[in-house]
């Protein structure tokens, strides 16, 4: 796919991995549709990026509906970026009992019903794509995280959502294959985004010794890079990457 001119939907866009993935989408010419909760920071990225904003819950079908919709009318949308998310901590049985079903619920509901509804209605109208010269007619990328298989202490909620992005990957590149519509999804390890910069330095510092090589957080732009490289790649489809520099996480 050549990025040059397509439109793109990313998720999460007003910080972080998405942001990230948004802003280098349009230094390749890409033309990005930023849908985010955080109306400020994403009207922000939108004007510096020469995008568009809609304020959205991933999970609400109406607001999902008007994303696409915005993209759409701006042009030929061809790629989706799922990066919006929620991570809570909280063990099964805690010190104040047990977790907290609705806590639970919720992570579900964002993360993996969310991404599933932006999946579905943008595949809906990648569909109705005329073809690019590869025979598909769009790309579609889900974010995990190395949580779905090392989950620790307290992500019972996290890694169920994130595992279940990871199962539906292949069934939904099948679903799509007869409409020329690839799906990915990248699994990340320990990043340097807004929700770990709020941790001490210290605690910072230790989770980037424990990653093998490069012993660093990953930044937004590893991840951008390896969307761009989905993207433009159109042998990758039904499988997951883990972008974690060779981490496996232990139980705390």
């Amino acid at each position: 796919m050549e990025i040059q001119g397509k439109v793109f939907i990313v998720t999460g866009a007003a910080s972080g991995l998405g942001e990230g993935t948004a802003r280098m989408l349009a230094a390749k010419g890409g033309r990005v549709v930023v849908a985010d909760m955080q109306v400020d920071k994403g009207e922000a990225v939108a004007r510096d990026i020469g995008g568009a904003f809609v304020k959205c819950d991933v999970s609400n079908e109406a607001d999902a509906q008007a994303v696409v919709a915005t993209a759409v009318a701006m042009g030929k949308l061809m790629g989706l970026v799922n990066c919006a998310g929620i991570a809570p901590a909280e063990k099964t049985v805690g010190k104040n009992g047990p977790h907290v079903l609705a806590s639970f619920q919720k992570c579900i509901t964002v993360n993996l019903i969310g991404s599933f509804n932006m999946i579905r209605l943008c595949a809906d109208a990648m569909a109705k794509n005329e073809p690019e010269a590869t025979g598909e007619r769009g790309v579609l990328i889900s974010t995990a995280s190395v949580a779905a298989y090392d989950g620790q202490m307290g992500q019972a909620a996290y890694s169920a959502s994130k595992g279940g992005i990871v199962g539906m990957t292949l069934p939904i590149a099948r679903d799509l294959a007869r409409n020329g519509i690839r799906n990915m999804t990248i699994a990340p390890g320990i990043f340097g985004t807004p929700m770990l910069f709020g941790m001490p330095q210290e605690v910072q510092d230790a989770l980037a010794a424990n990653v093998p090589f490069p012993s660093r957080l990953g930044t937004p732009q590893d991840y951008a890079k390896l969307a761009i490289h989905i993207f433009e790649n159109d042998m990758l489809n039904g499988e997951v990457i883990r972008l974690d520099g060779a981490i496996r996480l232990a139980p705390r």
